[in-house]
């Protein structure tokens, strides 16, 4: 693989998560102390973080750095949920802004965890 097409597949990867994560190159930039032109360059597929930065990224998206570095075809079946059961509530709760303070839970949380949490808000909701 050259190393142009490892630069691309970083990129891809880089902006998976961040896609996951709702975050922007301003945010990372932002919380992590790196230069903006710095984020974009390894978002356009330009450059490739050393290895202590992808160290910050894997730890700031809460994912091991490999996540970051693994074979692009794994990171097209992945999920972000660990347990298959818990994914379509979890769309639901993304996609409802009223159940987004769910979204940042674990992702090795059981489908009736969140169903519990999203009906106590809205029990809690209705008594308002």
């Amino acid at each position: 693989m050259s190393d142009s097409e490892l630069r691309q597949e970083f990129a891809a990867r880089l902006k998976y998560y961040m896609n996951i994560k709702g975050c922007k190159q301003s945010d990372i930039a932002r919380d992590l102390g790196i230069n903006m032109s710095t984020i974009s360059s390894w978002c356009n597929g330009v450059m490739i973080p050393r290895m202590e930065k992808i160290k910050m990224l894997a730890d700031y998206f809460n994912i091991n750095m490999s996540d970051l570095l693994e074979d692009d075809t794994e990171l097209n079946n992945k999920s972000y949920y660990i347990n298959d059961d818990a994914k379509d509530i979890a769309q639901f709760l993304y996609e409802n802004p009223d159940y987004k303070v769910l979204f940042d839970a674990s992702r090795k949380v059981k489908k009736e965890d969140i169903q519990f949490v999203k009906d106590m808000i809205d029990r809690l909701s209705k008594n308002e």
